[in-house]
């Protein structure tokens, strides 16, 4: 692998079945919180269940597997679930394709109250310098939500499919994708202009609204779903696929490292 200063690689696994995962983050105490949206809720994991419902949008009625609203982006405030985007105000199975030109919605989750409405295709809610973010990727758009008056504004617009959103300081890191040229894609305002959609990352410094660096994709890759910023972290590596590397590494607490000995393996 080299020199690298981060190495991620596979420690645990959980079966939840296809519900069709979208956003992901860690809480308190290390609890994974899962946008569960084939069954329009948030969920948690155990060692007992597929996945344990811990809420549901008020107008949803009852879990079942039929994507009612098409429930996706997740906003974590203080380590707990803040805010959720969905794709419609719905609670029959798909019907929030309906209307998902501009019929899409921002939720609060301790009140449950709808706290924007009118959004195109929203993605990755996100807290940020005492403001709240969201992605319009409906639109292409990094927006600013005023929570006291149901209105958002652009901030800046991107060349794609707006997905994935993280924040270094007064920097914003956006992935972009080409959308797919399909019926979900349709009808909405980044697929009937006439320009040319990339995929990548859009560094935008959100104080003058102006982009400042971009990474373009080409090929075969043509989606982002998520971004995520890792600090400190200069050259990391990825290792999912090389079971000889994984078989001979080990993770073990701080605690039992200090007792650590070399080894020498057996020839």
């Amino acid at each position: 692998m080299g020199h690298v200063d981060a190495c991620y690689m596979p420690r645990d696994s959980h079966t939840t079945g296809d519900i069709l995962v979208h956003e992901m983050a860690y809480g308190e105490n290390d609890e994974l919180w899962v946008v569960n949206t084939r069954f329009s809720c948030l969920c948690t994991l155990d060692n007992i269940n597929s996945f344990l419902p811990r809420w549901k949008p008020s107008f949803i009625t009852g879990y079942s597997p039929n994507d009612r609203c098409h429930l996706n982006g997740l906003g974590m405030v203080d380590g707990k679930p803040k805010y959720v985007t969905a794709l419609g105000e719905t609670n029959t199975p798909t019907g929030w394709r309906d209307n998902k030109k501009d019929g899409e919605i921002l939720i609060d989750i301790p009140s449950g109250e709808v706290i924007a409405h009118n959004l195109s295709m929203p993605h990755s809610p996100r807290w940020h310098n005492g403001q709240l973010w969201v992605l319009e990727s409906g639109k292409g758009t990094l927006s600013v939500v005023d929570l006291k008056t149901d209105k958002h504004e652009a901030v800046a617009t991107g060349p794609g499919f707006t997905r994935g959103l993280d924040f270094w300081g007064p920097l914003a890191f956006i992935g972009l994708s080409q959308a797919r040229e399909t019926a979900v894609f349709s009808g909405i305002p980044i697929t009937e202009q006439n320009i040319a959609r990339n995929s990548g990352i859009w560094i935008i410094n959100i104080e003058i609204g102006q982009l400042v660096a971009f990474v373009r994709l080409e090929d075969a890759l043509q989606e982002i779903f998520a971004v995520q910023i890792l600090q400190g972290i200069v050259c990391p590596d990825l290792v999912i696929d090389e079971p000889e590397i994984i078989h001979s590494s080990y993770e073990l607490p701080n605690h039992a490292m200090k007792y650590a000995e070399t080894v020498n393996p057996a020839v």
